[in-house]
């Protein structure tokens, strides 16, 4: 079967399509036909070499998001999921191929009118938005500033916090059109990449979720209010300076907090529970999944182009 695998850390170009055997699923796994992979930040960080310390090597499969068909099962697990259409969780690897491998914990039955396009363009960024809230303990009536906002789970942040009531929704961007259209999704103000720009902008955030991180990221700890909160959920912009906590030190007085979120510290049945939820409410209309693109897998280094230019608004998906 066809696959894409990344042949050499760093650009796009690294991203090659191979051939490699059929998988066959193990005691408690299924085996999907994939029907649409969801291209994610976390994706791209790998490809970069960014994650190299955490033991990815040449050949790796990136991926963590498919949507498709049931068409095997392994021992232990129930037979009636053969047919079935699922989203499923890959981890962090084995995504970008024409049959995925998956957990059978980590599979969701899609509701009928639910396409397996919008199932990963909403599978894990809105249970990543969901949880970094929490994380920073955001409440009704607070101020938040979401940094990098045009990405998959940027937006589904907004959405989220805009139906839980928050007082100020503002929003980073790099275009006027891309703050229009997030006004539309809950944002209520529009910055540009350095969180400036909007005179009716909050002076400080009760909350920021930065998705961006980077070489700026510490000019941020200067817009939150006291006692406010900014939780990192990726670093799509590279590593902050090592010395970024020197920042917060030297405006101790305002009892800033910082943390990381990862969904690997959720409990895999709090992660199933918020996925089946906004899944039902993706089926309502309640949320709004933002697509950028749908490209066939063999375009996989394209899609990367877009991802390092800049370019996506949402989220880009690959049909094998």
């Amino acid at each position: 079967m066809k696959a894409v695998a990344i042949q050499a850390f760093g650009r796009p170009e690294g991203l090659a399509l191979i051939d490699i055997p059929a998988p066959t699923p193990a005691e408690g796994q299924v085996l999907i036909a994939n029907e649409a992979i969801g291209v994610g930040g976390v994706d791209v960080v790998i490809r970069r070499g960014v994650l190299a310390t955490y033991g990815f090597k040449e050949g790796h499969i990136p991926g963590s998001e498919v949507a498709g068909i049931v068409t095997a099962v392994g021992d232990g697990v129930d037979t009636s999921w053969v047919g079935q259409r699922v989203w499923a969780f890959t981890g962090v690897r084995g995504g970008y191929l024409e049959q995925a491998i998956a957990s059978v914990e980590e599979i969701l039955p899609l509701p009928a009118n639910l396409s397996p396009v919008d199932a990963v363009t909403l599978g894990s960024s809105g249970m990543v938005a969901h949880f970094a809230l929490a994380h920073a303990h955001f409440a009704p009536g607070e101020s938040l500033l979401v940094r990098g906002a045009a990405g998959s789970i940027g937006i589904m942040t907004v959405q989220l916090a805009a139906r839980a009531g928050a007082g100020a929704v503002a929003v980073t961007t790099s275009s006027a059109e891309r703050g229009d259209r997030l006004r539309k999704l809950g944002a209520t103000h529009v910055l540009d990449r350095s969180g400036e720009g909007a005179e009716d902008a909050p002076e400080g955030y009760d909350v920021i979720i930065d998705i961006v991180a980077g070489a700026d990221m510490p000019s941020f700890f200067a817009k939150l209010n006291p006692n406010g909160r900014m939780v990192a959920v990726g670093m799509v912009g590279g590593q902050p300076p090592a010395d970024f906590g020197m920042t917060m030190m030297a405006a101790f007085k305002k009892s800033m907090s910082f943390a990381t979120f990862s969904a690997d510290t959720v409990a895999e049945a709090d992660r199933r529970a918020v996925r089946t939820e906004q899944f039902a409410a993706a089926s309502r209309g309640e949320l709004l999944m933002v697509v950028h693109e749908v490209l066939p897998l063999e375009e996989a280094v394209l899609a990367h182009q877009k991802m390092d230019a800049g370019e996506v608004f949402g989220r880009i998906v690959l049909t094998p």
